[in-house]
């Protein structure tokens, strides 16, 4: 098989779009249907032996294309499901990771610029069964609600609010956030989404005319470059005329890649448009303090599993006593997040936590919450200054 490289065709992949905006980022993917094939290479030849044995016997229409050692099926109508359900059963995990694929609308042999399109047969199979994910990000079927941050001193006092994305199913109904960016995420386009909730969370906020900090989360590995990635963010902020200074984007600890200078430009690009940042999820993962070093950020958002009954457990209390002794002697805000019960915001309260955040304050909702109440003892007494 001859694969054709018009200069053209780098040129595109070289310039033009790629330098004023992330087509990755931005432009949700079609859906895989109508007539075609998908091209597969596999890791070793065992794997391209155990799939050619499985086509047999359920009589779908393949070639072996030896000179490219490639394998081409095709695939239409009801062909796709059968294969994904195929391939799923006869490989292991690590194969189906390991085997490439090229996905082709029309029956011809690819040519190189379409080879970034490729991916992992682990990824097409879980792309093709997001049908229901691609039409709510198609037909923007998203929304926001908001959880209010309040002042941990007085809670009737709202200090800002957090963004938090739900889905709206073809009924009207409500789509958890695990379910939507948990398939975003096995099928490979948590970029799209990401990107999609930072804008309506920004829209949104300017439609209720939140005017306290806006907290906004976003996943450091769906931004490949700032500069690019983030322009429709940005934009979206500077359309509705929020200060720069009223959003703090959050980042999770837990969701922090691997390559930490990555996070830090991304981090810097935040911080230099005049942004502010917090690490979300504190005490999750395993390695808080350095990140604490690394990253620097406004704000410290105390996992709520360490905030869970924290005034009944003495490691948890420990622990989470010296993360906000630390947070304070570097002048680092901190809110405590998850806060169920009286008890848990008391501790926190009497530890010198600045901020808290939970179902013990307020649900999300949309619209946001305008008036919280006090929780506590005494009512707080204003000073005059």
């Amino acid at each position: 098989m001859k694969f054709i490289q018009k200069s053209e065709d780098i040129l595109v992949q070289r310039s033009g779009k790629a330098f004023g905006s992330c087509s990755r980022c931005e432009t949700v993917p079609q859906k895989i249907e109508g007539r075609g094939g998908l091209y597969l290479w596999f890791p070793v030849s065992h794997t391209l032996s155990k799939v050619i044995s499985a086509l047999r016997e359920t009589k779908l229409e393949f070639q072996l294309l030896e000179e490219s050692k490639c394998l081409y099926i095709t695939l239409e109508g009801i062909a796709k499901e059968k294969f994904c359900a195929l391939a799923a059963s006869v490989l292991t995990n690590q194969e189906l990771k390991e085997t490439k694929v090229l996905w082709m609308r029309e029956v011809e042999q690819p040519q190189f610029s379409d080879f970034y399109r490729s991916t992992s047969l682990d990824s097409f199979i879980n792309f093709s069964n997001s049908d229901w994910l691609l039409d709510l990000l198609y037909e923007e079927r998203i929304t926001t609600h908001f959880q209010p941050i309040v002042y941990t001193s007085d809670t009737s006092k709202i200090f800002a609010h957090e963004a938090l994305l739900r889905g709206i199913d073809e009924q009207g109904n409500l789509i958890p956030p695990g379910r939507i960016f948990g398939q975003a995420e096995s099928a490979g386009i948590i970029f799209q989404l990401d990107a999609l909730a930072r804008t309506r969370a920004i829209r949104e906020a300017k439609v209720h005319e939140i005017e306290e900090l806006l907290f906004i989360n976003f996943s450091p590995t769906a931004v490949y470059d700032p500069a690019t990635c983030l322009r429709m963010t940005v934009q979206a902020i500077d359309e509705s005329g929020i200060p720069h200074s009223n959003i703090v984007f959050e980042v999770a600890e837990s969701q922090h890649p691997p390559d930490m200078d990555h996070l830090i430009k991304i981090l810097s690009f935040y911080r230099e448009a005049g942004f502010l940042i917090a690490l979300d999820d504190f005490g999750s993962g395993s390695s808080n303090l350095n990140l604490m070093h690394q990253l620097r950020p406004d704000f410290l958002k105390l996992d709520m599993q360490l905030i869970r009954n924290v005034h009944q457990d003495f490691y948890k209390a420990l622990i989470t006593e010296k993360m906000l002794e630390v947070a304070a002697q570097l002048q680092i805000k901190t809110v405590a997040e998850g806060v169920e019960t009286v008890e848990e915001l008391e501790w926190v309260r009497q530890r010198g936590a600045d901020f808290v955040q939970g179902f013990l304050i307020a649900k999300p909702c949309s619209p946001p919450i305008a008036v919280t109440k006090y929780i506590g003892g005494a009512e707080p007494v204003s000073l005059s200054v």
